[in-house]
């Protein structure tokens, strides 16, 4: 908004002045600034802008703002920032740049991560910036279209070392807290002005001498709101004003001033009103296209000056209502059918082979009845957005279209594609409304399919649990008669949603599942295939049949990884449960290798932070803690930047095998309780599991063979395994033989069947906790030589550590702290604290002196640093390191600088050593 005060001074605002003088300040020195502008309607967050916009001497600005009417086009906000940039689009790194590209319609190819677009706008920023430091403003952000909103959110978490300052404006009460991108961010909240300063405000508006109580009351209606005092008193006198405005709660204070507004409208002449009506409806400003609008309507080519001369608009180089709700008042001043005319008019005036998108979306306005000729065109309207990664847009696109079509077989099957579209954007609940109605025309056999099967998937990942299992199975028996390939994937869906509700599912669970599975009719064999056929054979047979074929899927899906990426990424979350299953380090280090190369070659940030929790899973198995939680904490900074839940997997594994927290049992549980409220029974099993690592840790054997039986009561892939382990050692503490009997016949039955040297170590390591003599001492020295083949170095040192206290109670202490000493050094190192502080014991008590490890002195680095730092050493650029973190290379050389100084290096030469000696 504009107000009366002189340019360069907002009455009332010396304070938010003070601190947009200060961003402006600090991204100039190289310190990145963002902050969201929130307030009510007229309350001074333009002027703000306009102020921000003024004091940025020195600063290349660039501006755009939200549109209403945009909001349904994909892309169409960040297109306004980005254009007078894009002179730099080669400069950027080529996945980046094409991604950008295809976009904005720039190419063609396939459709773009959203936030491989967001690195690409970060890239693009830093690039600018480094010319001139760069100042970015998003009015009326709240109408951004969900794309561009979710992509500058993206941007504005990972902007920190660079020129820029990112200035986002948004009206209050206007988006749902799971519609706002911004929630989160730094953010000023613009209040009505002070009684003093408001009262001064109405008074330099208000002609003649206004009654101190009736002024009062008029300052106390508008709450200090700056606009309301500037726009409501137009036109009245003194004595109008008598009663003040009105009663306070009458009507919410932006429908007052578009009031207003809609009164000033209401007075200038026919033309005037249809042109401001067209300009309402034409979302970029387009003077030219504007131009060629009004000859269409037959407007008089006066009529722009009396809007003008009314201060409702102004026509520049761009058209620029005073305040968006003149925007609202102007649209809203028309009826339907006048609306509907100057809809038209747009479409007739704008080329369908520059902005065939923004046609259509005009034509489907201007539509009156049912088109299948319109329907068409937001169809084909819809393939492009989805070629550009415009998910939402692509939903909005294609629900119009199902309005607008007449043939109801036509209008089911869009209906089905809008519920598709818009499952995809992260809209289940409308989802489930478009389908509904897609159920309503005459769905063919497979679209019925289709959509049992859509609905399934939309219930699974609303809760992950087992309410999807009949769903998909109905689906999976549905799509058996029309296609083979569907039904098959629809059959391992619903494996996967058994597996995820375990125990809390009373249909029969996982097995009931699996034994339908196996008679899906065969087709063309696909990695999907070999993996239920695994999976199946696993839960219907039992594990050693299931394990000959799911070793094959595992291979099948590693000699195709670097082929095709797709099928890692789109069937990790199992696979990576059958390798743990299998013990099966080798795939699973394979896979999550893989997984997180790709992730970060397509920039799928949807997925990477679920790849990089499975890699800290195997960086852990490695006993490589620090590398692990520097992965963690990328997957969480990743997930509060796409504002997904963070995946907690990864960081309760770190914390119950370093066995430090007080507080973890209490964590532990509360994960539980949260993902038991979602229907995931898995993490049930999971959570005792945990606990037992961590009790056993801590030598609290009973509390850790309590939490192992539990774990154990129910076959979770990827948990059982693992806890029969705890279980057995525990046991064996604990002086009970009978569940540790029954648990060695469960691990050797499925270590034989496995056959890795995991498996094999894990075997040896448990017969000999249940075992004598030189039984015992022969299957410790036959664990160590197969786990030592192995990728796994927890279970190693556990087994030295154990094999340690069997031997110092054979009383041979000299071999005791030969095996003792390495499992301390090792979990020391790794970080196991309670498991070296249990080394550490039976040290002592072979008579060793043990020092308990110092805390070190020199500053250390924070994980992104350690992590920055490592890439470095191995000869990585800033912006190859830029693009695989997803920061910019400015942030990179700004951490490199602070690790440069804590670990007293001069250049990237010196930084290899310097890690090597520390770690």
């Amino acid at each position: 908004m504009s107000s009366s005060a002189p340019r360069g001074r907002l009455r009332g605002r010396r304070g938010e002045c003070g601190t947009l003088d200060r961003l402006v300040a600090s991204a100039k020195a190289g310190q990145s600034q963002v902050l969201v502008l929130r307030g009510e309607a007229g309350v001074g967050k333009s002027a703000l802008v306009d102020h921000l916009v003024e004091r940025a001497a020195g600063c290349q600005v660039l501006r755009a703002a939200g549109v209403e009417s945009e909001m349904e086009l994909a892309f169409a906000g960040l297109h306004q920032l980005c254009v007078p940039m894009m002179a730099h689009l080669d400069d950027l790194p080529g996945p980046q740049r094409d991604a950008l590209s295809i976009a904005f319609g720039l190419s063609t190819g396939s459709a773009p991560d959203r936030f491989l677009v967001g690195l690409a706008v970060l890239s693009l920023l830093a690039e600018v910036a480094e010319e001139q430091p760069l100042l970015c403003v998003v009015d009326d952000a709240q109408w951004l279209d969900r794309v561009s909103a979710q992509t500058l959110a993206f941007v504005a978490r990972r902007l920190l070392a660079e020129q820029v300052a990112l200035v986002f404006a948004v009206r209050t009460s206007t988006l749902g807290p799971g519609d706002d991108q911004l929630l989160g961010l730094p953010e000023l909240v613009v209040r009505g002005l002070r009684d003093d300063d408001a009262r001064a405000l109405l008074e330099s508006v208000v002609p003649g001498r206004l009654d101190e109580r009736v002024r009062d009351r008029i300052v106390a209606e508008t709450r200090g709101n700056p606009l309301a005092l500037l726009e409501l008193p137009r036109g009245l006198t003194a004595a109008d004003l008598a009663g003040g405005f009105g009663r306070p709660d009458a009507r919410p204070l932006a429908n007052q001033i578009e009031q207003s507004f809609l009164r000033r409208i209401g007075a200038l002449p026919g033309d005037s009103q249809r042109l401001l009506l067209a300009a309402a409806a034409e979302p970029v400003g387009d003077v030219a296209l504007l131009r060629r609008v009004t000859e269409h309507l037959d407007i008089a080519p006066d009529a722009a000056a009396a809007a003008e001369a009314a201060g409702l608009i102004e026509f520049g180089t761009r058209a620029r209502f005073r305040h968006p709700l003149v925007r609202s008042a102007a649209y809203r001043a028309a009826d339907p059918a006048e609306r509907q005319e100057v809809h038209r008019a747009l479409a007739e005036a704008t080329d369908p082979r520059s902005d065939p998108d923004r046609r259509a979306w005009h034509r489907a306005h201007a539509a009156v009845e049912p088109d299948e000729t319109v329907a068409g065109e937001l169809e084909r309207s819809a393939d492009r957005a989805q070629a550009r990664g415009g998910v939402a847009a692509a939903a909005a696109f294609l629900k119009r279209a199902t309005e607008l079509t007449p043939d109801p077989a036509r209008r089911g099957t869009r209906a089905l594609a809008a519920a598709q579209a818009t499952f995809e954007a992260g809209a289940p609940d409308t989802a489930l409304e478009l389908l509904a109605a897609a159920e309503m025309g005459p769905l063919d056999e497979l679209q019925h399919a289709r959509l049992a099967r859509l609905r399934g998937q939309i219930v699974f990942a609303r809760r992950r649990g087992g309410d999807a299992l009949p769903l998909l199975l109905d689906a999976a028996r549905r799509l058996e008669r029309v296609d083979e390939g569907q039904a098959r994937e629809a059959y391992l869906e619903a494996i996967g949603a058994a597996v995820f509700a375990g125990r809390l599912d009373g249909r029969g669970g996982v097995r009931q599942v699996a034994e339908a599975a196996r008679g899906a009719p065969q087709g063309p064999r696909r990695l999907v295939d070999t993996l239920l056929d695994g999976l199946a054979a696993r839960f219907a047979e039992g594990y050693a049949s299931g394990a000959p074929p799911l070793k094959r899927a595992l291979r099948a899906f590693l000699r195709d990884a670097g082929r095709d990426g797709d099928d890692i990424m789109r069937w990790l979350w199992l696979t990576w449960l059958v390798a743990g299953d299998l013990w099966d380090d080798e795939a699973w280090h394979d896979l999550t290798t893989h997984a997180v190369r790709t992730a970060r070659e397509t920039g799928a940030l949807n997925f990477l932070p679920l790849a990089l929790t499975y890699r800290a899973g195997v960086h852990v198995h490695a006993g490589e803690f620090d590398l692990a939680s520097t992965l963690v904490e990328e997957s969480d900074a990743i997930t509060e930047a796409t504002r997904n839940s963070p995946l907690a997997y990864a960081s309760l594994l770190l914390l119950a095998w370093r066995g430090e927290d007080p507080e973890a049992p209490a964590r532990i549980q509360a994960n539980v309780r949260d993902a038991v409220t979602w229907g995931e029974g898995r993490a049930i099993g999971l959570g005792h599991y945990l606990n037992a690592i961590l009790y056993n840790g801590l030598g609290q054997y009973r509390a850790a063979l309590a939490s192992a039986e539990r774990a154990c009561e129910h076959d979770d892939l990827g948990v059982r395994g693992f806890s029969l382990m705890e279980l057995v050692e525990a046991a064996a503490r604990c002086d009970a033989p009978e569940p540790a009997a029954a648990a060695l016949r469960h691990i050797e039955e499925r270590t034989l069947a496995s056959g890795t040297e995991w498996a094999h170590g894990v075997l040896a390591r448990s017969k000999a906790l249940l075992s004598e003599g030189r039984t015992a001492d022969r299957l410790y020295h036959e664990a160590i030589e197969h786990l030592e083949r192995s990728r796994i170095a927890v279970h190693l040192a556990r087994t030295h550590l154990v094999y340690g206290e069997w031997l110092r109670r054979e009383n041979r202490r000299v071999e005791a702290r030969e095996h003792l000493r390495t499992a301390h050094e090792m979990l020391q190192r790794f970080g196991a604290k309670a498991f070296a502080e249990r080394a550490r014991r039976e040290l002592l008590a072979t008579g060793e002196t043990v020092r308990r490890r110092t805390v070190e002195r020199r500053e250390v680095l924070t994980a992104q640093e350690a992590q920055i730092a490592r890439l470095a050493a191995d000869g990585k650029t800033n912006s190859e390191i830029g693009a695989e973190l997803f920061i910019s290379p400015r942030t990179v050389e700004w951490h490199l600088h602070k690790v440069f100084t804590k670990l007293d290096v001069k250049s990237r030469n010196k930084l290899r050593g310097v890690l090597a000696c520390s770690s």
